[in-house]
């Protein structure tokens, strides 16, 4: 049984969401989307699932728990599972909460998180390629977003960092047919220059990047042999429009201001809550059904299985018997 003494409380900084990001660009040619909304929301979610990935990963080494991390979703591969204790596959169920009265009230009295459901998509509780002693562990992120342009005014006003991106369309980002995207070519149409970063695949479907400086009103060639562009990025959100060309595709991709989107989590605090077996969650859980309001989602967007928080182990036993588990391997050889 958890209580709010077993919660876990870790320190969020900076490079967990620069790493998370980092992941997101990556991703974007490849993640399956189950909860619907924008590219934007979706990129926001996968910044701040990295970033409390990355927080557990770096708390287990200073805490000198061994683990193993083989089998951690590369951005080309569906779910699997994110780090293993002890030969147990462990995956990492987090939830952003972004709200500003929420994030205030948990982080005074961080026991208001019982109130929220530990959580697993149906589609990966019926997947057969999880073993029963399998381990969820949950975990929250608190941490606030500037997605509106006027919030992210505020947020450069007050010199938090920004990270501007606008997702492309599946037609440049997964296209049907795989051929080269020749003369590709971007034109700005802003007054001043502008530095803009293109990410996407090479004949190979190796992730490539390059840098351009963009004078106003001139076309510049992109360097480099290239099958998809996913995504633009630009330091600052652009004040006018960007044309993406290549012959390959016909008319060119216009971006218009109003589509960069600020992607970056301005995290505060995780809070690490408590883990469970796949065979014991599939057991006590109950069905929660698409558009439910719960604690940390103000409606959800599929099916998934629920359990009461108050239900699940707490970790510090866990990590324990991790280490527990190493010294037997230990004394083995």
């Amino acid at each position: 049984m958890l209580r709010s003494s077993d919660l876990i409380r870790l320190p969020y900084t900076p490079d967990l969401t620069e790493g998370g990001i980092a992941y997101a660009c990556r991703s974007l040619a490849y993640t399956y989307d189950r909860m619907g909304g924008s590219p934007l929301q979706r990129l926001r979610r996968i910044v701040a699932g990295v970033a409390v990935e990355l927080a557990f990963r770096r708390f287990l080494g200073e805490q000198a728990v061994p683990f193993d991390v083989l089998g951690a979703t590369p951005f080309t591969e569906p779910d699997r599972y994110d780090v293993a204790l002890g030969g147990h596959r462990c995956d990492l169920k987090s939830y952003h909460l972004s709200r500003r009265r929420q994030i205030a009230l948990v982080r005074r009295d961080p026991g208001l998180l019982f109130q929220a459901p530990a959580l697993v998509p149906l589609d990966q509780c019926a997947a057969e390629d999880y073993r029963p002693d399998d381990i969820y562990l949950f975990a929250f992120l608190l941490g606030i977003v500037a997605a509106s342009q006027d919030d992210a005014a505020r947020a450069q006003a007050a010199g938090q960092p920004l990270y501007f991106i606008a997702p492309l369309p599946n037609a440049w980002a997964r296209p049907v047919s795989w051929l080269p995207l020749e003369r590709l070519a971007l034109k700005s149409e802003c007054d001043r220059p502008i530095q803009v970063e293109l990410g996407g695949q090479d004949a190979e479907r190796r992730f490539i990047v390059q840098t351009l400086d963009l004078p106003p009103r001139r076309r510049v060639f992109v360097p480099g042999e290239w099958y998809t562009v996913a995504y633009l990025h630009a330091r600052r959100r652009p004040e006018a429009r960007l044309g993406l060309h290549s012959p390959q595709r016909g008319a060119a991709h216009i971006v218009h201001p109003h589509e960069w989107g600020n992607l970056w989590v301005y995290g505060m605090d995780i809070f690490l809550a408590g883990w469970i077996t796949r065979q014991e969650f599939r057991r006590q859980a109950s069905l929660l059904n698409a558009g439910a309001s719960i604690f940390q989602y103000t409606r959800t967007r599929t099916k998934n299985l629920a359990l009461p928080l108050a239900q699940l182990h707490p970790l510090a036993p866990l990590l324990d018997q991790a280490r527990a588990w190493e010294a037997a391997k230990k004394n083995q050889r």
